[in-house]
């Protein structure tokens, strides 16, 4: 079996179908977004992913958890953007609702992942 790190883990794995989602949702947008919410959207999805990449990397328990704290606020940021795109009629209540969804496995998996870093930090390992 290959190694793959962070891509093993639940959290990315959800995070890269919201990122893969996110990406293909946009495309229907008007034009006139395209540097405004449509930005907004791909670079907050993108830097979930980025940043659950980027603490795995890390190798040590707080420096870890920052970023997937960050990437938790990422997170709720996409989903506020998801929400501002339905207030718009950009999307439709089913695809926020599929998102919302999404976003909340990965909130609880990131919470989950942090909660296991603090009881390793407590332990000594």
């Amino acid at each position: 079996m290959e190694f793959r790190g962070y891509r093993d883990l639940e959290s990315y794995k959800k995070a890269r179908d919201l990122r893969i989602s996110i990406s293909q949702v946009t495309k229907s947008f008007p034009s006139k977004e395209q540097y405004l919410l449509i930005s907004q959207m791909i670079r907050a999805s993108r830097s979930i992913t980025a940043n659950i990449a980027e603490g795995y990397g890390r190798y040590t328990f707080s420096d870890t958890k920052n970023f997937f704290v960050i990437a938790r606020g990422f997170t709720a940021e996409v989903l506020e953007h998801c929400q501002t795109a339905l207030d718009e009629g950009y999307i439709t209540k089913e695809v926020f609702n599929q998102t919302e969804v999404l976003c909340e496995e990965i909130y609880k998996l990131l919470n989950g992942y942090i909660s296991y870093l603090n009881k390793q930090k407590l332990n000594g390992q």
